[in-house]
Order: C-alpha cells, then structure tokens, then sequence
C-alpha cells in the first residue's frame, strides 16, 4: 500500500510553491489545459531569462496516443530548440520550477536524481520546459543556471514564458512529465514516479514511471502505464 506524504514536507511544500489564489490539491493529466495564476509576485529586474520572440506555440492539443504537438523554444542562451529537430529519437519533457520544493526534492533524492542522466547516455532527449510568467516564481536566469547546476542538468532548460507551450500540453505541475517516443507519438503523461510528490518511506516500493516507460519503447513494448496523475506546485502561468 502507498505510503502517504509526511504532513510536515506537504505544508511546506504547499506554502512554498502555492501563489495566494492557486489551487493547491494535485492536477489530472490529459488535454486539458491549466488555469492561469490570477496573482503575480513582484517582478524581479531580471524576469526575462531569454528572449521570447524564438519561442513558437503549438497549434495542436496534446493527447496521449497522438502526435505530440511540435513546438521552438528558446533555452537559456536565447538558442531556439525546435521539437521536430529531434523526430527519430526518444523525447522526455520536463515542467520545471527551481522555486518549488517538488522540484528540489526529486532532483535531489527523488525521482529525478540522476535518470535524466542515465537515459541521455542511452541516447535519449531530455528537455526541461519553465512555463512560468516573468515576475512569477523560478523564472529568473540567476535562479534556473543555478538550480541546473546544483542537479546537474546536462540538457537544454526552455523557456516558455507565454505558457503557450505548457498550456498546449496541458502541464499542470512541477514536474509533469511528458514521453514522446521515436515516432513523435505522445505515450506517456503524469507524475515522475509513484511517491506523489512526498518522499517514500525506507520500504516501499517506488515505480519510477519515466523510467519504466522508456525501458519498454527500448525493448519495443508499448508504454503500458500511459498516463497518472501528476503532483507538485502549481505552474505558474
């Protein structure tokens, strides 16, 4: 049986991420799309990590099964990456938030640490996507080059300040994770792994669900957990 997550890390974890008037219970995957934040935090001098005329919205809907929508980003330099660029190949999407302790604490103990690295030797893309409005939290440059180097983060961090590209995905939260497989098939969408944001006890048993995903596209299975619930803070669009 699932282990629920430590009341303690929950009410610190909430208040840390939640904006005053966000939802703070967990989000549904899916097409849908989420809600904007209606409150903004004051804007930091630097809120614009890079430059938002590189980015390119999808003009589709996600949906697991079907093409995942094409998109261009710019990462942290102002490089634009485009998504057909990488057709052929395995792709794993990442809603990233430096500011919210979901975030911290899969990079750092959770579901996270350490398999983006793993899978990148395999040959698989790893791209992490900050859908965060400017002035919101997480989304200065100083605090998203600095979180990529604390995690390691050896692949290319987005940025979709519009939203334009989490909302087509209908991100959620941080992290909602998203496999596109070599085909450019969206086949999975939801949480990291089984711990639903919290931090699991000494013996349970944690299902890394990225992971397990693209262990079946590289034996050739079907993803056969195509899509849960994803947990974490809010994006904050």
């Amino acid at each position: 049986m699932h282990k629920l997550i430590p009341l303690t890390f929950l009410a610190a974890a909430l208040a840390a991420c939640t904006q005053p008037g966000e939802p703070s219970a967990p989000a549904a995957n899916g097409a849908a799309a989420a809600q904007p934040a209606k409150a903004a935090e004051a804007k930091p001098a630097e809120a614009k990590p890079a430059e938002a005329k590189a980015a390119q919205a999808p003009a589709t809907q996600a949906k697991v099964g079907q093409p995942a929508p094409d998109f261009t980003l710019p990462d942290l330099d102002g490089k634009p990456v485009k998504l057909a660029d990488y057709k052929g190949k395995t792709v794993v999407l990442e809603w990233f938030n430096p500011g919210c302790p979901f975030v911290q604490l899969a990079h750092r103990k959770g579901g996270l640490k350490g398999v983006p690295a793993q899978h990148l030797q395999k040959g698989v893309v790893w791209l992490a996507i900050n859908s965060g409005a400017p002035g919101k939290q997480g989304t200065t440059r100083e605090e998203n080059v600095k979180a990529m180097q604390e995690f390691g983060m050896s692949y290319p961090l987005l940025i979709d300040e519009k939203g334009d590209v989490g909302r087509a995905y209908g991100a959620q939260r941080t992290p909602h994770m998203y496999v596109i497989d070599p085909q450019g098939t969206l086949v999975y969408a939801g949480a990291i792994d089984s711990t639903k944001g919290g931090e699991p006890e000494p013996d349970e048993q944690v299902t890394n669900y990225v992971d397990a995903a693209l262990a079946e596209l590289t034996a050739g299975k079907p993803v056969s957990t195509r899509e849960t619930e994803a947990f974490g803070c809010t994006v904050k669009y």
